[in-house]
């Protein structure tokens, strides 16, 4: 098969032919149709955050089934799926815990040794986050599978896998945003869109959006934004303060993670309110907050993995709310590439000139 390889960080990716290995006992090849491209993809690609070299991006993907190893039932050659990202292991404190986006298998877990899948000649290339979606096919393990209904797009489908997941669950299952709220949403990207939809599906009466690219801000005004704050010519804090009577945000969504957006979200608060960190701060970042006004206010910041999804739960009713008219997921969708252009899809998403792009194969 042909897929994109990262051999050198900042580096183009080599699109190339490469091996994929066979199923074995407990998983599905995939048969990839339309795989979105993500900054945290982009983060990979830019910088150290511990992913080997050589590698396959790419990590929100629908597809095919093409082939199953040995003891799968749930899934068969031909049906349509969208797949989660990273391990499911089902037997760990987390995933027993109902907590599988922060799933910890022991290092010597079948489901780690199985990898990698793909080679060039005797060289074995990795996987990102256990799928490596930049190519032609994928192998995963069939816990990340979930079947994706018949009058979905696969476009649509991939764009669950991570944007529309995370920023969705960051919101109702992290968050629990309430009815009536005052959301501010900081990041307009594809993940910060998903967050300002979520917010207007539950009820939040007011959803400020922040960034510094005016494209990106009316995109976020169609999807459900009701104020828009430009941070390169507003500060953030005070123009939140004024929106609000002076009180603050309930709920602050930070989509960039970079610390100082992360402390403006956390400052733009009220009292007993709720920062969100959706996004992959750089390694090794760190914040100021003073302590002493944290007690005093109540205000409380938080993280969220993988919008705390629970793909086997999470993924069904989302595409439900898209088949209900609910969710606007075809609207994401802001540019095509064939795998070819995958370096072009990079300087895009780095350009924020795309809501989402998406790379598709024939």
């Amino acid at each position: 098969m042909k897929a994109a390889v990262l051999y050198e960080r900042r580096a183009p990716m080599v699109v190339e032919e490469v091996e994929l290995k066979p199923p074995v006992a407990g998983e599905v090849r995939v048969r990839i149709m339309a795989a979105g491209v993500c900054h945290s993809d982009y983060h990979h690609w830019n910088s150290e955050y511990g992913s080997i070299l050589p590698l396959v991006l790419g990590h929100e993907v629908a597809g095919v089934v093409d082939a199953v190893g040995d003891g799968v039932a749930k899934v068969r050659p031909g049906d349509r799926v969208v797949l989660a990202f990273g391990h499911r292991c089902g037997e760990c404190f987390y995933c027993l815990k109902g907590e599988p986006y922060l799933c910890a298998p022991p290092a010597d877990a079948p489901l780690l040794k199985r990898f990698p899948r793909i080679w060039k000649g005797d060289r074995g290339i990795n996987s990102f986050l256990a799928v490596g979606a930049f190519a032609q096919y994928t192998i995963v393990p069939a816990t990340n599978v979930i079947p994706l209904p018949e009058d979905v797009p696969f476009e649509v489908g991939a764009l669950v896998g991570c944007a529309v997941a995370t920023g969705f669950g960051a919101v109702v299952n992290a968050a629990k945003v309430q009815p009536g709220s005052t959301v501010l949403v900081m990041g307009c990207g594809g993940v910060g869109l998903n967050v300002i939809q979520a917010a207007a599906l539950v009820g939040a009466a007011r959803i400020i959006a922040v960034d510094i690219r005016d494209n990106k801000l009316k995109y976020a005004e169609q999807f459900g934004a009701t104020h828009c704050i430009n941070a390169s010519h507003e500060d953030v804090v005070s123009r939140v303060r004024a929106l609000t009577g002076g009180f603050g945000a309930d709920y602050a969504f930070e989509v960039i993670s970079h610390p100082k957006t992360i402390e403006h979200a956390y400052e733009s608060l009220r009292k007993g309110g709720v920062a969100v960190v959706v996004g992959m701060a750089p390694v090794g970042a760190m914040l100021t907050l003073d302590p002493l006004a944290m007690m005093r206010t109540s205000r409380v910041i938080m993280g969220t993995a993988y919008g705390n999804i629970r793909p086997a739960v999470d993924f069904p009713r989302m595409l439900e709310l898209y088949r209900a008219g609910k969710l606007k997921l075809k609207e994401l969708v802001s540019r095509r590439f064939g795998l070819t252009e995958i370096n072009d899809a990079f300087r895009a998403l780095d350009a924020g000139e795309v809501a989402r792009g998406l790379v598709v194969f024939d």
